[in-house]
């Protein structure tokens, strides 16, 4: 099968990139460079002379908290673009397959947990990310849209948070695995005592490896079409992809200095925001139809520090952190 991989150069796409090639399909690749997607033409031209019978659309402007916040009309703008672009000019070109990829960050700020799928548009969501969230609504509502009128079978996969090998590590703009990972490295290679995060670290998060994700996003892309309909049904598109379980902000800490080799003390500054106390999918419909990550988190994050060592780290490069700006998404 030819499939196109929008969103190859990123953590998720990237993965989902190499397991598709193992699986022995054709897979087309585009960086930003090569082709915009959020130019119409440019895109509308790519489908037209490359004949993909799939596509995978991976690519998104993301960031944390610090990010959307800062840039929020890019955010919804360049978002929003993408998947009109990638979507629309799919079909015209007679794609009939296609997986979308989403983000928790889809749900209402005060949603039950865990989240199930039905509790989309169903509160308000949090603002310090709602343009994003927005767009990935519209990414879902586009996929539903088309599948209702024309008749395509267009998925869409909302992971949990994300991490692994491939993540952003920018001191500003990083998510809270990645910037513990950084800190803690940091604090290590400085020799420092002590280390001091925002908040109480008793909010709840739930994290995926990369990996567990591409391989779910392929297990759902390769459904039957009946089984993938009888378990996104009544008016639902799209499917949770979650670990199963979650943990601390003060538990992901200590795990992060066991891996990185911190033995200095941990400190917790309840005097700044915790964000949203608990965010964990319910991944029961995915579980349901067979299938189970099989990264733990120990081993994912000792995984995803060796590649941030290895790629991100040369030994002569010095770099500031900032960690208080990196919040739990």
């Amino acid at each position: 099968m030819r499939v196109f991989v929008a969103g190859h150069r990123g953590m998720v796409g990237g993965s989902i990139s190499r397991k598709l090639t193992e699986r022995g399909a054709d897979v087309v690749t585009r960086t930003h460079a090569e082709l915009d997607l959020t130019n119409q033409g440019a895109v509308k031209d790519f489908f037209a002379a490359e004949k993909v019978e799939a596509v995978v659309l991976a690519a998104a402007k993301v960031g944390g908290i610090y990010a959307n916040n800062t840039y929020p009309a890019d955010f919804i703008y360049e978002n929003l673009m993408i998947e009109c672009n990638v979507i629309h000019q799919a079909f015209a070109a007679g794609v009939q397959k296609l997986l979308f990829l989403g983000s928790s960050c889809i749900y209402p700020r005060e949603v039950a947990q865990p989240m199930r799928e039905d509790a989309l548009l169903t509160g308000i969501l949090e603002p310090t990310n709602e343009p994003y969230a927005v767009a990935k609504i519209a990414g879902i509502k586009l996929c539903e849209s088309y599948n209702r009128q024309y008749g395509t079978d267009y998925r869409s996969v909302m992971p949990t948070n994300l991490y692994g090998p491939g993540d952003n590590f920018h001191p500003q703009n990083s998510h809270v695995m990645p910037a513990l990972i950084r800190r803690f490295h940091e604090a290590v290679r400085d020799g420092l005592e002590e280390v001091a995060i925002w908040g109480s670290g008793t909010p709840r998060r739930e994290f995926l490896h990369v990996d567990d994700m591409a391989e779910a996003s392929l297990f759902v892309l390769d459904l039957p079409l009946e089984q993938y309909e009888a378990n996104t049904q009544p008016m639902l598109s799209h499917i949770n992809v979650g670990y199963g379980k979650d943990v601390t902000i003060r538990e992901l800490a200590q795990l992060v200095a066991e891996v990185t080799g911190f033995t200095g003390k941990i400190v917790f500054d309840a005097s700044k925001p915790d964000g949203t106390m608990r965010k964990l999918m319910d991944s029961s419909r995915l579980t349901a139809m067979g299938f189970k990550p099989s990264v733990s988190l120990a081993e994912g994050i000792s995984e995803t520090y060796q590649w941030f060592l290895q790629t991100e780290m040369p030994a002569d490069k010095v770099i500031e952190s900032s960690f208080g700006k990196s919040q739990p998404c």
